[in-house]
């Protein structure tokens, strides 16, 4: 069953991904005629009162894509020098929750964000200097690189382009959405393989 916290992928006229918006957001978009066109599935299906002269009671079905009129502030986040805000959640998401040393799946709350290059060592906290690492990895590598302490990366720390950050920022991504999503990542993307997530 669909939950009311499922999110509807809201785009510009184009069909760039823009962000989530959730069934309210959608719905009031709906209402302002901002939805230029709507793809997917229909998400909800909200019933209003009931119309005086025609006696008929009103409807609106949300879809889970839905294109938006006007011009948009995230618009500038489609350039090839754009980089996504760096937060553990994005990059947890990024790295599937695996440690890159290990190759173990944890929750959230047993991973941490290693510097490949430590910061003490000039490192950046940039998207291509941090891998998600267990606690465990974290502690063991410690300020050393992974050469020094005698680990391997399993996989090369990448920054996220703007629809892949939508993706990774997705609760519950559906399939409609997911490959949608798909049709904006660079070929080379890792994130392709991923499969969408249940509702």
């Amino acid at each position: 069953m669909l939950q009311t916290s499922q999110q509807v992928l809201r785009t510009d006229l184009a069909g760039m991904p823009l962000e989530w918006v959730d069934y309210r957001a959608a719905a009031r978009l709906y209402v302002l005629d901002q939805v230029a066109y709507a793809c997917g599935d229909t998400l909800f299906r909200l019933r209003g009162g009931i119309n005086s002269t025609t006696q008929q009671r009103s409807m609106l079905e949300i879809h889970s894509i839905i294109a938006t009129q006007g011009t948009h502030q995230a618009l500038h986040r489609q350039r090839g020098d754009y980089v996504p805000p760096l937060t553990n959640r994005a990059l947890f998401q990024r790295d599937d929750h695996l440690c890159l040393y290990c190759g173990g799946r944890f929750s959230g709350r047993h991973l941490s964000r290693d510097h490949v290059r430590p910061i003490s060592q000039g490192g950046a906290d940039c998207w291509t200097n941090v891998v998600t690492a267990c606690v465990r990895c974290n502690n063991f590598k410690a300020g050393r690189t992974p050469e020094a302490a005698g680990m391997e990366l399993l996989a090369v720390p990448f920054i996220p382009t703007h629809a892949e950050y939508i993706f990774l920022m997705g609760r519950h991504v559906l399939a409609d959405q997911m490959a949608f999503l798909h049709a904006h990542f660079p070929r080379t993307s890792p994130l392709l393989k991923r499969r969408p997530r249940s509702a």
